[in-house]
C-alpha cells in the first residue's frame, strides 16, 4: 500500500513539474531561436517586409529570429511546410496574401488548408501596388490607357508576375471592369516583369511598390495609377485607379502565421512583439523605403478579413480562367 501511494505521489509531483517547466517555458517565449519562414523567393516584396520584421524582433526578445525562404509551387511548398511544423512557436510564416487567399482557389491541391491548418498571429503590413508603363507608352493615367485600349483591342500587353497572381489578376479586374482587352504576358517573377517593362517588352504591368520602386524612383518607367484603395504616401500626387474605374481597388497584406495548435500564450507573445516592433520609427521608415507601411489588426478582424477574401478571390481567379497543376 505505501508502494502505491507513493508512486501516486511521484507521479503527481511529476505532473506538477512538467506544468511548471511549461508554463516557465511559455514566461521565457521565445527561450531560443524562431524560424519566419518566407514561401517566396529572396529579394521580392514579402522576403524584404520580413527580413525588417525578423530584425527588430530579434532585438527586442534576445532571441534570433532567422528568415528562412522556402519558395515554390507559387508559395505553396512553404505554406505546407508550416502548416505541418510543430505547433510550438517556434516556426511561424510571414506571407504575402497571394499565397495564402488566392492559392486556394487557383490550385486544385495546395497541401494546406487556409482555415484549419494556421492560427492567424497578425498582419504586419501593407504594401502599396501600382499600374505602371513603359516611359513610351502614350498614355499617362488609368482613364488614357481605357481610352487607348478600346482603339486597340488585344494590342496592349501586360506583363505579370505570373499566373494567377496578384499582378495578374488585377489586370483581368481591370480588362472586365474597363470592357478593355489587354493582353497578359506572364513572367516568372515580378523582377523579370518590371525589367521587361523598363526595356519596353511590354506596354504596362501591374506590380508592387517594393517591386517596382527603384525603377519609379530611377526615372526607368512611369506610374499610371494606384490600386489600393487610397493615395500612396509614397505617390501623393497619383490617384488611385477606383477614381476612374469604380470599385477596382486592392491592398494587399502580410501576415504572419504560426501552425493551428500553436500555444495561446505564445500567440499573446508574438502580437505583443510584433505590435512593439511595428511602433519602433526604424521600423516604420524601412519599410517605407520598400514601399510598405505597418498594417495591424485584431484577431478577429484578421480573421474576418481572410473569410472575406478568400471568395472574392476565388471570383477573381474564376473570371480570370487561370489554373495552376
Amino acid at each position: 500500500m505505501s508502494f502505491s501511494v507513493s508512486r501516486r505521489a511521484l507521479l503527481s509531483l511529476s505532473a506538477l513539474s512538467l506544468c511548471a517547466v511549461t508554463a516557465l517555458a511559455q514566461d521565457k517565449y521565445p527561450s531560443r531561436p524562431v524560424a519566419v519562414v518566407v514561401p517566396q523567393a529572396a529579394g521580392g516584396a514579402n522576403d524584404a517586409i520580413a527580413r525588417i520584421v525578423a530584425q527588430k524582433l530579434t532585438d527586442l526578445s534576445g532571441q534570433s529570429f532567422v528568415v528562412e525562404n522556402r519558395p515554390g509551387a507559387g508559395g505553396n511548398i512553404g505554406t505546407a511546410y508550416v502548416a505541418k511544423a510543430r505547433p510550438d512557436g517556434y516556426t511561424l510564416m510571414l506571407t504575402a496574401d497571394s499565397s495564402y487567399v488566392i492559392n486556394p482557389s487557383l490550385y486544385k491541391n495546395t497541401g494546406f488548408d487556409p482555415i484549419k491548418d494556421f492560427e492567424p498571429v497578425t498582419p504586419v503590413a501593407t504594401a502599396g501596388y501600382v499600374l505602371v508603363a513603359n516611359n513610351n507608352f502614350p498614355a499617362k493615367n488609368t482613364a488614357e490607357l481605357i481610352s487607348l485600349a478600346k482603339t486597340q483591342p488585344g494590342k496592349i500587353m501586360i506583363g505579370s508576375a505570373g499566373n494567377g497572381t496578384v499582378n495578374h489578376l488585377v489586370g483581368e479586374m481591370l480588362n472586365k471592369a474597363a470592357g478593355i482587352e489587354l493582353v497578359h504576358v506572364p513572367y516568372k517573377g515580378a523582377a523579370a516583369a518590371v525589367t521587361d517593362l523598363a526595356g519596353g517588352q511590354v506596354q504596362v504591368s501591374v506590380q508592387s511598390l517594393p517591386s517596382s520602386i527603384g525603377f519609379i524612383k530611377s526615372g526607368r518607367i512611369k506610374v499610371l495609377g494606384v490600386v489600393n484603395e487610397k493615395r500612396l504616401a509614397a505617390l501623393p500626387d497619383v490617384a488611385p485607379i477606383s477614381e476612374t474605374v469604380k470599385g477596382l481597388a486592392v491592398t494587399p497584406w502580410y501576415g504572419v502565421f504560426a501552425p493551428a495548435g500553436t500555444p495561446a500564450a505564445a500567440v499573446t507573445q508574438l502580437q505583443g512583439l510584433i505590435a512593439r516592433a511595428l511602433e519602433a520609427p526604424d521600423v516604420r521608415e524601412k519599410l517605407a523605403n520598400v514601399g510598405a507601411e505597418p498594417y495591424r489588426l485584431s484577431n478577429e478582424q484578421f480573421m474576418a478579413l481572410i473569410r472575406s477574401e478568400l471568395p472574392r478571390w476565388a471570383k477573381a481567379v474564376k473570371d480570370s480562367g487561370a489554373t495552376i497543376d
